[in-house]
């Protein structure tokens, strides 16, 4: 996951984080949580525990908490179009899910940290926009995933 996000900062809030999250979920369901907390750790560890890196803790859990409310098994036609309609929505949503932690760490009261909200609607868009296409690598990724696991089993 670390290693993706970095191959491509060249692309700002472009990243295949939701679609390592909404697989491993859907795979592993509450295991999931190592592998994202992993990454979660080696990003603070690598880029620094800074005050940008507190949100992490709880912005990727907000992905997963969705992957695990969605049925276990979907329609083959369905699962792409309702994974990649929830990572878009965490991408889109992502500046307003890091805005409380704004608002404590910088004193911003309520219109402050709409403020800041609105001031990120660009970066947003553009993150929830690569999320939705990007999500169509999460059902492939979840067959070899199950692939492997089988193998891995016998």
């Amino acid at each position: 996951m670390y290693a993706s996000k970095i191959a491509l900062e060249i692309l700002p809030n472009v990243h295949l984080l939701a679609v390592f999250i909404m697989a491993e979920t859907v795979v592993y369901r509450q295991k999931a949580l190592y592998p994202i907390y992993t990454f979660v750790f080696i990003t603070g560890l690598m880029n620094g525990f800074s005050i940008w890196w507190w949100p992490y803790l709880y912005i990727w859990t907000v992905l997963w908490g969705a992957g695990m409310l969605l049925p276990k098994e979907m329609p083959k036609k369905v699962a792409p179009v309702v994974y990649m309609v929830v990572c878009a929505l965490h991408g889109f949503l992502y500046g307003t899910l890091y805005s409380p932690y704004q608002a404590l760490m910088f004193h911003l009261d309520f219109k402050g940290m709409v403020s800041w909200i609105i001031a990120g609607l660009p970066y947003d868009a553009i993150h929830g926009v690569s999320n939705f296409f990007c999500a169509l690598l999460v059902v492939p990724l979840i067959s070899v995933m199950k692939q492997a696991q089988k193998i891995v089993r016998n």
